[in-house]
């Protein structure tokens, strides 16, 4: 029999029993909920909702604890004592679940005809829920998101691998037995061991930034930032907390020089918002294309020798490009000592493009009149570090990128990736 996706409705106490009732994942929580109060007499109107609970169908049977719930014939209804171990079996790889009195139902692995997708971490939960959205009805696919700690535990289970915050070294790979794609949901792949990956037959990918929304979104969370610091957004919230108003005074955007460090998708998306506000742009590539690139943009161009000339005149420098082993720290002392006293530093890329003690440094003793940073050395965030506290800097989670766009596009390139793996991994058999 073909599995059929069934969703978790509701739990509740029956006289001496608790059971908990499923239906088709078609049909929604909502419509669930009507049915079970309203249609299925012997239901008390206060039973739990937990909605978002996969289950599995592959034939359901009363001796077995399972029985159709009177008055719906799409609902459930599941026994927790009389649910024998072929029942259990029956149910499948759902999330635990646990009964009001305390017992477990611990799922089975999923059957060899199912796709299984795992996220690594439960960081970034839109981009979890956004795929399973998408993939919901398809039944043949899986899509779980396990903590970091008991991945290399679990990856022996899984086809597909989104990577997010997670170093995947040629270890963890060669746990991962049924693994044929590591994808990052986003740009950047330096969290993989490539070479590894592909001596082991899993293949790479990653989502550019340019057509998916990401880059417009970080372009505009670069903006958002820049005005924070030139507006001196911890000096207003502190002058409001003294009931005061008036100050801080601020800058404005407007003349100042903006140099864009990688001007790949995201830095040309931010090189177009920054033109409506009248700065001068600078900006660096390792090589630039004259036929495709005009530069329209830019009013100067430069390559990687031109880091310290043009820095020397930014009063904002916008880190845009990918962490390599030629990037890493490139924010080092020699650059920022080649800055104007009080320019700002925005970095919206990977925090391993600053070197941290250089950076302390240059704060602590006003050269550096600014740091915003929506990533860090360390993630997650450590909130004791003495620079999130310092009056100029400015700090967000790692959410450049995480916008309704950005995560909906992405969401789909990832559910698209998986459905055309499936349908090629059933061809080829």
């Amino acid at each position: 029999m073909i599995a059929t996706r069934f969703v978790l409705v509701g739990c509740l106490r029956v006289g001496n029993e608790d059971v908990i009732f499923v239906l088709p994942s078609s049909q929604s929580v909502a419509r669930a909920s009507y049915h079970a109060r309203h249609q299925c007499s012997f239901l008390s109107p206060s039973f739990t909702m937990r909605s978002g609970c996969g289950l599995w169908y592959r034939g359901l049977c009363p001796r077995h604890g399972i029985r159709l719930v009177p008055g719906h014939a799409a609902t459930f209804a599941v026994c927790a004592s009389s649910l024998t171990r072929t029942g259990l079996s029956r149910l499948g790889f759902a999330a635990r679940m646990a009964f009001r009195n305390g017992r477990e139902i611990v799922p089975e692995a999923a059957s060899d005809n199912c796709t299984r997708v795992l996220f690594s971490g439960v960081n970034f939960p839109a981009a979890f829920e956004y795929t399973k959205e998408y993939l919901q009805p398809y039944d043949f696919i899986q899509v779980d998101a396990v903590p970091h700690e008991e991945i290399p535990d679990k990856i022996r289970d899984y086809d597909i691998c989104v990577v997010r915050l997670m170093h995947f070294d040629s270890e963890l790979i060669a746990r991962a037995k049924k693994l044929k794609l590591l994808v990052q949901f986003g740009v950047g792949l330096e969290g993989v061991d490539i070479e590894s990956a592909t001596q082991a037959g899993v293949k790479v990918a990653r989502i550019p930034s340019g057509g998916s929304g990401n880059a417009l979104s970080c372009a505009e969370h670069a903006i958002y930032l820049i005005l924070g610091l030139l507006r001196d957004q911890k000096g207003m919230n502190k002058t409001v907390q003294e009931r005061k108003v008036g100050e801080p005074i601020g800058q404005t955007l407007f003349g100042k020089t903006v140099f864009i460090v990688g001007y790949g998708n995201i830095g040309k998306e931010l090189a177009s918002r920054l033109s409506a506000f009248g700065v001068y742009i600078l900006a660096t590539k390792r090589s630039w294309d004259s036929k495709s690139e005009k530069g329209e943009l830019v009013n100067e161009k430069g390559g990687v020798d031109c880091l310290l000339k043009f820095a020397s005149r930014a009063d904002i420098v916008v880190t845009c490009c990918q962490l390599t082993s030629e990037t890493k720290g490139m924010i080092n002392e020699r650059f920022l000592a080649a800055l104007k006293k009080g320019a700002i530093l925005i970095n919206i890329a990977r925090g391993g493009l600053l070197e941290y003690n250089a950076v302390k440094s240059y704060l602590e003793s006003n050269h550096l009149g600014g740091l915003g940073m929506d990533v860090a050395w360390l993630e997650p965030f450590d909130p004791s570090d003495p620079i999130l506290h310092h009056p100029k800097v400015l700090i967000t989670p790692h959410i450049a990128g995480v916008t309704e766009i950005s995560y909906r596009n992405m969401a789909k390139v990832i559910s698209l990736l998986e459905l055309c793996l499936v349908k090629f991994a059933k061809g080829s058999q």
